[in-house]
């Protein structure tokens, strides 16, 4: 998968970084601490402009969440809290989890959507219950943008100040991409076997 990133990058340029970011928001295993990294080296090699990195990144990454958020949104939590109970399990999610998104939403808002976005897995969860609360658009939006900014900012710049290494980067990017997913697939189960015990101590008691 980092291969197929690095590839992406490099041939498809920006709309190749939006393609991605977008991506990473559906299928959150492709990660933007790879993809905007890359991004920041093509742009110290002068293959792509820094500023048209970052804005393609938050372009992606703003449509990819559009599609949780006014999915969320037009199906209503009344709706999709039958289904969360259900089927939410499978996917480390549980009925609690969102009524805590919720809350936490209701009560912090743009705070919560900023900070959000710098966490791994919240980034693109975090749209779901957005809508299901009726999150006002310009607020979601605007506030989603803005905490993208600031974290593909720092990414990408981390690429930029990196660019004496470029000719390096598949030495070292390659196993940090598969240190970054272990960690994603096993945060993921852990997170599936904490909601199974909570569901099965709820059963028994």
């Amino acid at each position: 998968m980092v291969d197929w990133v690095i590839r992406t990058v490099g041939d498809f340029g920006l709309p190749g970084v939006f393609f991605l970011m977008f991506l990473e928001n559906l299928f959150p295993p492709i990660p933007s601490e790879v993809i905007m990294p890359l991004a920041g080296f093509a742009s110290a090699q002068g293959k792509m402009s820094f500023i048209g990195a970052v804005v393609a990144g938050v372009l992606g990454t703003l449509v990819g969440n559009a599609v949780w958020y006014e999915l969320a949104r037009r199906i209503g939590a009344d709706r999709i809290r039958p289904l969360v109970e259900r089927y939410g399990k499978w996917f480390a999610i549980t009925g609690e989890d969102m009524r805590e998104a919720e809350q936490v939403l209701r009560k912090y808002g743009p705070v919560a959507l900023s900070f959000g976005r710098l966490l791994p897995g919240i980034r693109t969860l975090i749209s779901v219950p957005a809508g299901l609360v009726h999150i006002p658009r310009p607020v979601f939006y605007f506030w989603t943008a803005l905490g993208t900014a600031v974290w593909l900012v720092f990414l990408a710049s981390l690429g930029l100040l990196l660019e004496d290494h470029y000719a390096d980067v598949d030495s070292y990017v390659e196993p940090l991409g598969y240190v970054v997913v272990a960690l994603v697939v096993g945060g993921y189960a852990l997170h599936l076997l904490r909601a199974w015990r909570r569901s099965r101590a709820r059963s028994q008691g």
